[in-house]
């Protein structure tokens, strides 16, 4: 059997790189089609065969031209020749030519945020260098329609579409009207478990790409406010910004090693995610070391916070509803082993067992169609 596995770029370290990763894993030898590849952001498939396109070799300066690009490169990728084709993605990478023989299953992050969720965040931060912003947001505008098209026209492409959660399920049918299943993506679990002795916990703990979108200010104002300890792990766009908002009790760490992202996660009182994501693999990280997670009631938590016996939700994304929720977490006694326990169920091998299982029954069901 012949098998492809797509992706948008590998350029970084996230939740489609280790859907593609674990894909890897399970078809060694497929060859990795994308639009760029950083082995020096990413060295996870130095033994892999990836292909990237032409957009390669485009200053990445101007990598806020590339939708367009990718839209194009995409559509015209023709992988009628193999028997599976395996794409990860958030964009356009889904929008791959594939034929009649063909079983594409497609892992859908999300509908693509710059043209669907997040469209008018865009348009009003478009984050273009050399003071470009006003000429993208006249194009954005221009164009947004037309490429709004050919998404919806691209995600008709894969014959089988999976969610990595039941939030990204429902924009999946809102934006796209397809159906699909929920297979939650992998986590590495094992790396957060506390082995030997308890630690002793204290204070709070933040981390992820400092943008607007992530809301990570109102943790810094709430901690503030209360007069918390608050550990920020990342950086961003956003990071100047949360730092004239942080007291004194507020400490950012812009650049971690693997084993203190693990520290600070296991000796957190709880671990704050006030933005809305289609999933969230920070979090449950976090509940992989015993942490109970204060989230914002909406998005991929959704699969993963049990109120009160795995974290606590703040119904809305305001300082006050937070600190409500944060002082709450402070006086309530939480189970971390059963946290901890709890978060096994997004384990990297349960998401490979049930890939693979997916993967055989759906090409099982084509074999048998007429």
């Amino acid at each position: 059997m012949k098998v492809a596995i797509v992706c948008d770029w590998l350029t970084g370290i996230g939740g489609a790189e280790r859907v593609v990763l674990e894909l890897h894993k399970l078809y060694p030898e497929a060859p990795i089609y994308t639009s760029q590849y950083d082995p020096s952001k990413i060295d996870w498939f130095l033994d892999a065969d990836v292909r990237t396109s032409s957009l390669q070799h485009l200053p990445k300066r101007l990598k806020k031209f590339f939708p367009l690009l990718r839209a194009w490169t995409f559509s015209r990728l023709d992988l009628s020749d193999y028997d599976l084709v395996l794409s990860s993605s958030g964009a356009e990478a889904k929008g791959v030519k594939t034929g009649k023989n063909t079983l594409h299953i497609s892992y859908c992050h999300s509908p693509t945020h710059y043209y669907w969720i997040r469209r008018d965040e865009y348009l009003k931060k478009p984050g273009f260098p050399f003071g470009l912003n006003w000429l993208a947001r006249i194009g954005l505008k221009l164009l947004s329609e037309s490429l709004k098209r050919w998404d919806y026209q691209a995600a008709k492409r894969p014959d089988i579409m999976i969610a990595n959660s039941t939030h990204t399920q429902a924009m999946i049918k809102r934006y796209y009207r397809r159906d699909s299943t929920v297979i939650h993506p992998p986590v590495d679990i094992d790396r957060f478990k506390i082995h030997g002795a308890v630690p002793q916990r204290h204070g709070f703990v933040a981390a992820g790409r400092q943008t607007t979108y992530k809301r990570i200010d109102l943790a810094v104002q709430a901690c503030t406010d209360l007069k918390v300890p608050l550990v920020v792990i990342g950086r961003g766009p956003d990071h100047k910004r949360l730092e004239k908002l942080a007291g004194r009790n507020v400490t950012f760490l812009t650049h971690v090693n693997d084993s203190d992202i693990v520290k600070h996660f296991q000796t957190a009182v709880g671990f704050i995610f006030p933005g809305l994501d289609d999933f969230g693999i920070v979090a449950v990280e976090a509940l992989a070391a015993g942490t109970p997670v204060i989230a914002y009631e909406k998005g991929g938590v959704l699969d993963y916070v049990t109120p009160g016996k795995t974290g606590l939700f703040f119904k809305k994304q305001t300082v006050e509803s937070l600190s409500a929720a944060l002082e709450l977490a402070t006086t309530k006694s939480f189970n971390n082993e059963h946290i901890a326990e709890h978060a096994t169920q997004f384990s990297t091998a349960v998401f490979t067992r049930t890939m693979k299982a997916f993967i055989k029954d759906s090409l099982a069901h084509k074999t048998q169609q007429p």
